[in-house]
């Protein structure tokens, strides 16, 4: 079967991530797996270092340092997948979390809340709905004499 092509991993329409910046390392996974389990290498681990991208803008970079910070290990950002059996799978399980990782990392802020205030009449109605539950508590007492 002959190997596809591919230019890069496309996080999003205004960002690729050439294959070149791509590392992979391959180990063996853990868990049950029978025959197989001590000969294939179907661990697959991405590095990519983003320090030294040139696909990243300098907002990009220190947006992905801030959001990325606990995950960033000499600023390169590693994702692993052993969850399938085949090699190939697990890589390309791994090249679509990277590509999520960095989408979400990306993305702009959301704007912060504006304050606001209740309006009177929702005011009146929260007081209101506390006096009658306090006449409904008021009732439950045993009479005093």
């Amino acid at each position: 079967m002959p190997a596809t092509h591919r230019p890069g991993l496309r996080v999003s329409a205004a960002l690729t991530i050439p294959e070149s910046e791509l590392t992979w390392r391959f180990s063996r996974s853990s868990g049950p797996g029978g025959q197989g389990v001590n000969t294939a290498d179907s661990r697959a681990e991405l590095v990519w270092d983003l320090g030294r991208s040139r696909a990243l803008s300098p907002v990009q970079r220190d947006r992905l340092r801030a959001r990325l910070a606990g995950r960033l290990v000499d600023d390169a950002l590693t994702i692993t997948a052993s969850e399938h059996r085949a090699q190939l799978r697990n890589r390309d399980a791994a090249r679509a979390r990277l590509a999520a990782v960095v989408a979400d990392a990306l993305r702009a802020p959301s704007p912060s809340r504006r304050a606001t205030r209740p309006t009177r009449g929702a005011t009146q109605r929260r007081l209101t709905a506390k006096k009658q539950r306090t006449d409904v508590k008021r009732l439950r007492r045993p009479p005093t004499d």
